[in-house]
């Protein structure tokens, strides 16, 4: 059955960039978008027309992803901006992050879902404060493969002296973060030098390209197909002459394989029942894999809402109301110890109180400053809350669903914080 998945097998892949201000991002999706000729005529031919409303000389290719006017005033981008484009190989879904420090939550945003990350280098630059924080964020996010870009080498004359420096430096930062193989190429996303095409000024190098690298790169193995987790988003009772009785519960497979006849618990209440059927667009199916979006119906008549979990019977989520979380604060307003907050996991929410502030990440040295009362925005921490009530979920590497929150301030329902679930 699971090759029927062609999404998990042929691999659809998710990639975000990331990097500090000025480096190359926007222009680097617009050299894989041009050279890959998935750009449309009238496309083309307004980036053309606006590039020479410029006075440029050549396309500037950041145009395709740098939607808001004040992104194409300022050369910046600001939001996280979306592109899809496939090659005979695969397709791609690509998140265009924000560089300037201020955007760090568009940047942990777009990187929250992916399965890989290019982190873009400037040449002349080197390893900056952003790329250290980037790298971190990546890291903490679970996303397991890295590829570093070591753009603008057309300004060092494609010296290879000058990548092999900042290449050292990135794989020390790699072993501090316990980065497993990360991925090194020199680029000119400008010029277009082994981002599509193997480039003519950089013979030294041995490696494939960028686009080489991610047509082939393998995500089937991260998927996970062991522990059962289902969150019931809504539950469906149609009312109807036809299906008067009907009930079943719909939400998106998060991890696991759901089969008829399995044996499961439903959430918070522990009753154990079976699943009857499976609905996947009206159809009844035998079997659904990770990250289908399905309804089901279950052999006892078990009270069920929003916000439950259906896991299967012999690797059940941990249960508690206090947990560690390492997040990303997104605020103005600081945190606070004892401070009150709304917690979304899943389809679930619940109050919360942050009971403490463990450690505050020292982004220049990835040292961890103990001793603090606050966190301010963009800055990372580990923090130990209690909820209102216990909450079924895992350490984030294991599930980055079940494992993920979100803070919410009550009185203005901004998100505040982004957390990873980590357990001691």
């Amino acid at each position: 059955m699971l090759n029927n998945n062609n999404e998990i097998i042929k691999g659809l892949l998710r990639f975000t960039t990331a990097g500090s201000v000025d480096d190359g991002k926007s222009t680097l999706i617009g050299r894989l978008l041009y050279d890959s000729k998935t750009i449309l005529e009238d496309q083309l031919q307004h980036i053309t027309d606006v590039s020479n409303r410029k006075g440029q000389k050549e396309i500037d290719l950041s145009l395709l992803t740098d939607g808001l006017k004040a992104e194409r005033e300022q050369g910046i981008t600001i939001d996280v901006a979306y592109r899809y484009f496939s090659t005979p190989k695969r397709k791609f879904i690509i998140a265009d992050t924000p560089g300037h420090i201020q955007y760090t939550r568009n940047m942990v945003t777009g990187a929250s879902t992916v399965d890989l990350a290019i982190i873009l280098i400037d040449v002349r630059n080197g390893v900056l404060e952003q790329t250290i924080r980037h790298t971190y964020i990546t890291s903490l996010l679970g996303i397991k493969r890295i590829i570093f870009c070591v753009n603008k080498m057309d300004l060092v004359n494609f010296s290879e002296h000058s990548y092999l420096d900042i290449k050292n430096s990135l794989q020390e930062l790699s072993d501090t973060l316990n980065i497993e193989k990360p991925y090194y190429i020199p680029i000119s996303a400008k010029l277009g030098d082994n981002v599509v095409d193997v480039s003519e000024n950089m013979k030294w190098y041995q490696g494939v390209t960028l686009l080489e690298y991610i047509e082939n790169v393998r995500i089937f193995e991260d998927v996970n197909f062991k522990t059962l987790r289902f969150p019931v988003q809504y539950v469906i009772r149609p009312k109807s002459d036809d299906f008067h009785d009907f009930r079943s519960y719909a939400g998106r497979i998060e991890s696991g394989i759901l089969k008829k006849n399995q044996d499961v618990i439903v959430l918070p209440s522990g009753n154990k029942t079976k699943i009857k059927e499976i609905y996947k667009y009206n159809n009844s199916i035998y079997e659904a894999l990770p990250k289908e979006c399905v309804s089901v119906t279950l052999q006892d008549e078990i009270d069920i809402s929003r916000g439950d979990l259906i896991v299967c019977e012999n690797m059940p989520p941990e249960i508690n109301s206090k947990f560690s979380l390492m997040i990303c604060w997104f605020s103005n307003i600081p945190l606070q110890v004892n401070g009150k907050y709304l917690l979304r996991h899943t389809s679930n929410e619940v109050k919360c109180i942050v009971e403490s502030i463990d450690y505050k990440v020292n982004i220049n040295n990835l040292e961890k400053d103990s001793g603090v009362n606050d966190l301010l925005m963009n800055e990372i921490a580990q923090i130990t809350i209690k909820t209102a009530k216990p909450i079924f979920y895992d350490d984030y590497r294991i599930n980055k669903t079940t494992g993920s929150i979100i803070l919410i301030n009550e009185m203005t329902n901004e998100t505040i914080a982004a957390g990873m679930i980590i357990k001691k």
